[in-house]
């Protein structure tokens, strides 16, 4: 069976750590969710580990470019 031939595009890894922590919703916005969650959790109370669970929008605009860069297809 014959290969295909190469259209001569590459395509790029993603980083699976920046995909896992940053979401895009409909509108375009970069959101991030927040570290601290997965261990010594007993001491904190209930109201700071619910404050944990939502996730907040990216502001810095050289924080949303190098995303960009380390999760080219965020978006798709």
């Amino acid at each position: 069976m014959p290969r295909k031939q190469a259209t001569g595009k590459y395509k790029i890894k993603t980083h699976k750590a920046t995909s896992k922590r940053f979401r895009l919703t409909g509108t375009g916005k970069l959101m991030r969710t927040k570290g601290g969650k997965s261990h010594l959790r007993r001491r904190t109370s209930k109201r700071t580990k619910r404050l944990l669970d939502d996730m907040l929008p990216v502001k810095g605009r050289g924080i949303t470019k190098r995303v960009q860069r380390l999760a080219p297809y965020l978006d798709k």
